[in-house]
């Protein structure tokens, strides 16, 4: 955990931007996943005329879903490189992330996603590309459309339904010891939306 810890804070001087940099900042909410109930605020400042960073949050607070447990939290800096200029267009993005979980672990099947029928609690870090366009509207407010891939790197204990750790979690190899405690690394999505995005202050002229 620790070196998660530290990788994150070689991002917070810049995240904390200049001045100037500030008065170009925008508050933003993703109102995709607010309809399913999950909180990720955010906000993007400028840095120069085609770059911005942006820091984020996401939290599901729902202990289950549907008998599959999903409260999770997302810490997440993001760099962003914008082809024309800075909150404007098409833009490439890298982002770098740490989490936290208590949820049912999804996969792949038949085209479609499905959760396991048990639970894992633990954390991980996330390192991850991401494409977007955002458009601007009004005087103050803007778009932002956007997809994001990750690998992550996940450490935790699983449990079967009725809180009992599971001691023999699937593995390619399983080992000669039970073993509550399991690790895994994965490419998959790690941010998909639409977000509303209000500028905090007017730009100087």
């Amino acid at each position: 955990m620790k070196k998660y810890t530290a990788l994150l804070l070689l991002l917070l001087p810049a995240l904390l931007g200049s001045g100037s940099a500030a008065a170009q900042g925008y508050v933003k909410l993703n109102g995709l996943y607010a309809l399913a109930g999950v909180i990720n605020p955010a906000v993007e400042f400028a840095i120069s005329p085609k770059s911005t960073l942006q820091t984020e949050i996401v939290v599901s607070p729902w202990k289950s879903i549907n008998g599959k447990h999903m409260k999770f939290g997302i810490l997440m800096g993001e760099y962003r490189r914008y082809f024309k200029e800075h909150s404007r267009g098409w833009y490439l993005g890298a982002n770098l992330g740490m989490m936290a979980f208590d949820m049912s672990k999804p996969y792949l099947a038949h085209g479609s996603i499905k959760f396991e029928n048990r639970y894992c609690k633990g954390y991980g870090m996330m390192i991850g590309l991401c494409v977007g366009y955002e458009y601007q509207f009004c005087e103050r407010w803007l778009v932002d459309a956007f997809l994001g891939w990750a690998w992550m790197d996940s450490h935790y204990n699983g449990y079967s339904f009725d809180g009992k750790i599971d001691m023999y979690p699937h593995r390619p190899v399983q080992p000669k010891h039970p073993d509550p405690f399991n690790g895994s690394s994965e490419w998959y999505p790690n941010k998909i939306g639409v977000s509303i995005g209000c500028r905090i202050f007017k730009p100087k002229k």
